[in-house]
This record gives C-alpha cells, sequence and structure tokens, in this order.
C-alpha cells in the first residue's frame, strides 16, 4: 500500500468536474427521461447534490432541463459557478421571475427530486411557472447515479487511498491511554482532511448528518442512534448523535469503534476498523470477541466472493444470511436487516444490500459492505470497506479488511 503523506493531494487548484463528464450525464438523464416519462418537457434540479451532479457547481438558484436545452439559473454566486464549472449554459438571475419569462409557458408536470423538495421550494416554483402537476424524478436519478463513470471512480479510489492509510497505517498511532472519544475522531478527521479528503460525509435520510464520523470505545458503541446503521454513540450530547464523547477516556481493555467517513471531491467511501486497547490476552472475554471479529471478516468475504455482474442485489444478502448462524441475535448489525449499502456522492445511496432490492450488478457499481456484531458489555465489532463491480468481480477501493488488531502502550 502507497501511504498518502500530508498535502499529496490537497492543492489550492480547483479540479473541475471535466465538460465530457457532464454532457454524458446530461444526455443519459435525457435518455432515461425519455424512456420513463415519453413527451416530458422540463425538469427542474435545486438540490445541491443533484446541482453538482449535473453541473460540477453548488449554488442557489435552480438548473431547469428541457430536452433541447438545460440551463443553470444562478441567484448566489454566479461568479463562482462560472469560475469553476464547465456547465455549457449558466445564467444569472435575481428572482425566478426572470427564468420564467425567458421560458414564456410552463410545462403542464413539472419533474423534481420529490424526497428532496420542501413545500416551500415546491410553492415558489409554481408560483412563477405555474405548472399544473409534478412529477418525481428520485426513481431516475437514483438510477443514473447507481453506476459509476471512469471519472467517478477515480475520485472514489483516491479518496479510497486516504481512508486506507489513515484507518489502516495512522490511527494505532493515534490510539492512546487517556485519549477522549471525540478527540480520537477529531485526530483522524485532521489526518484524512490534510491528505486532500474534502471534509463532509453527506447523506440521503434525514438523520444522517456527521462530518468526522464516530469513535467509539467500548459499551459507548452499544448505544443505537436514530440513523439506520449499525454504528452507536453516546455523541457528544443528546443534540449531536456522531463523533463521541468529549470525557469518555480511552481505558485498557477496551475496544475503539471507528467508522470515519472519507471523500474527494464530493466522492465518499466508507470503512470501518475495529481496534482493542491493551493485552487482550488478559481479557476473559478475548475469545468471545476475536470469534465476532472473525465471524465479520467471513461475512464480508462471504457478500464480496458472490458481487459480480448479473447477480441481483438482494441475493447477496439472502445467500449469505442463509448460511450464517446467527447466534449473536439482534447484537447482528445491531438490529438491522442489511448488509451494506451503496454508495457515491452520499454515503447511503441505493440499492442497500438487504432484502427486496432486486436491482442487477453491474461493473461500476459501488457498495460499502459492513458486517458488524454488538456484544452486549464490551462494544461493537466489525469490519467496513468500500468495493467497485468489475468484470471479474468486486475490487476494494479502501484496502483489506483485519482481524482484531491489538494496540498495547
Amino acid at each position: 500500500m502507497a501511504i498518502l503523506e500530508k498535502a499529496t493531494v490537497f492543492t489550492d487548484k480547483i479540479r473541475p468536474v471535466p465538460a465530457g463528464e457532464l454532457e454524458n450525464r446530461l444526455l443519459a438523464f435525457r435518455q432515461a427521461m425519455d424512456k420513463a416519462h415519453p413527451g416530458w418537457e422540463m425538469a427542474a434540479i435545486n438540490h445541491k447534490i443533484a446541482m453538482y451532479y449535473f453541473t460540477g457547481t453548488m449554488q442557489e438558484g435552480v438548473l431547469l432541463i428541457r430536452p433541447q436545452d438545460a440551463v443553470l439559473w444562478v441567484r448566489r454566486s454566479y461568479d463562482r459557478a462560472c469560475n469553476e464549472s464547465h456547465f455549457d449554459d449558466i445564467r444569472p438571475m435575481h428572482s425566478f421571475r426572470e427564468a420564467a419569462a425567458y421560458y414564456g409557458t410552463a410545462p403542464k408536470i413539472m419533474y423534481m427530486e420529490v424526497r428532496k423538495a420542501t413545500v416551500d421550494w415546491e410553492r415558489l416554483l409554481r408560483k412563477y411557472f405555474a405548472f399544473e402537476e409534478i412529477g418525481s424524478l428520485d426513481d431516475v436519478m437514483q438510477d443514473l447515479r447507481m453506476v459509476k463513470s471512469k471519472y467517478e471512480l477515480e475520485m472514489m479510489a483516491t479518496s479510497g487511498a486516504i481512508h486506507e492509510t489513515v484507518l489502516d497505517v495512522v490511527a494505532p498511532g493515534l490510539i492512546r491511554g487517556g485519549v477522549s472519544e471525540a478527540q480520537l475522531a477529531i485526530d483522524l478527521y485532521s489526518e484524512m482532511v490534510m491528505r486532500g479528503s474534502h471534509g463532509i460525509a453527506r447523506f440521503n435520510l434525514p438523520m444522517g448528518e456527521e462530518v468526522i464520523g464516530i469513535a467509539a470505545f467500548g459499551k459507548s458503541g452499544l448505544v443505537r442512534t436514530a440513523f439506520d446503521g449499525p454504528g452507536g454513540t453516546d455523541g457528544t450530547c443528546i443534540a449531536v448523535q456522531s463523533i463521541g464523547n468529549a470525557f469518555r477516556k480511552l481505558q485498557p481493555g477496551r475496544l475503539v469503534y471507528l467508522d470515519i467517513p472519507c471523500g474527494f471531491d464530493g466522492y465518499h467511501t466508507d470503512k470501518t476498523v475495529v481496534y482493542y486497547y491493551g493485552d487482550i490476552n488478559k481479557d476473559e472475554q478475548a475469545q468471545k470477541i476475536l470469534d465476532a471479529q472473525e465471524r465479520c471478516l467471513e461475512l464480508e468475504q462471504e457478500v464480496v466472493s458472490m458481487m459480480a455482474p448479473g447477480v441481483t442485489v438482494e441475493s447477496l444478502y439472502l445467500r449469505t444470511m442463509a448460511k450464517f448462524n446467527n447466534v449473536y441475535g439482534d447484537g447482528f448489525m445491531n438490529g438491522g436487516k442489511f448488509l451494506g449499502h451503496s454508495i457515491g456522492l452520499v454515503m447511503d445511496e441505493a440499492p442497500a444490500i438487504a432484502k427486496g432490492f432486486t436491482q442487477q450488478l453491474q461493473p461500476g457499481m459501488t457498495f460499502a459492505v459492513e458486517p458488524k456484531i454488538a456484544l452486549p458489555g464490551l462494544g461493537l465489532v466489525g469490519t467496513e470497506n468500500t468495493y467497485v463491480i468489475t468484470e471479474r468481480g468486486a475490487r476494494s477501493l479502501t484496502g483489506r479488511s483485519h482481524g482484531l488488531r491489538v494496540v498495547d502502550k
């Protein structure tokens, strides 16, 4: 593994999304809309992630796409949009009235991301465009983002290299007696940002909000959060269910659960590692901990071994679970009913590796595989890495998995 030193990727030069990439996405969108909604007239994009996907910039405004043209209307900041985006048609506006006047007539159906659009946004748009109905873009957008381009995979590969360096190589040197959960999470976050990580983790789900991620010591990792994931933490306070507790200090004989997200130029990878701090040979529960970690490694490899083009996503879950003797009950995945999730511009892209997701795997799809087990009274063990589907199977972007690694200082 090539260790990424600080500042090897992070520079003051902007890295615009290539013009050809944006053109291909717009073409694919129109083709998908023609198939899903024949006769469509206009789509409105205002959510920042979708706007970035199509234009390579995140501004306050709206991207209006028609079969014959696409215009990014920007209220703030037009200059920044022009500086960092290769999108073909960017125009300033002070009010949506200006955009509406340009088109003259409104479409009967305005298509938008229904799951992202607020009532306030819909009312604002309808005030000036006076469309009759709302159509959903959600399925079209999900399908478009499910398969990554060569450019997108390059961004995720860079993120994965940062991830592997920090969590597998740097982390052991930061795990020390007396460090708090919050401090360790901050230290690891800093190491990632200084190597080029974009410094935030974006989610689809409303309860998903992270910057730094989670560092949990021992039983702290068993505290379930409102987010639909196996990781646990007390958080910094009741209002923030992530990062870790600033007053929970690391003591010998504790599991150290690290789920610190990483990303590069908008694209995320997901990785979790678990360490043991102290002399595990003196721990009466050592075998239970080691066995559970081994089960998680086996489950990850079971899923990965089946990842090939044409295989349905749900079969990865169903076939793996059919072989798994779950003696951990509700502790497996901390009660969750999945083994991983798609990932890209957000951490929790669809589909999930769970029952009911019947999409077939295709080259370019990316998944985080994350079997984890909650051990009552002890904490969380498990593993997680991000994989890309290729013609020959799955390839890890975040390095390999490990058995329980011990840090004894």
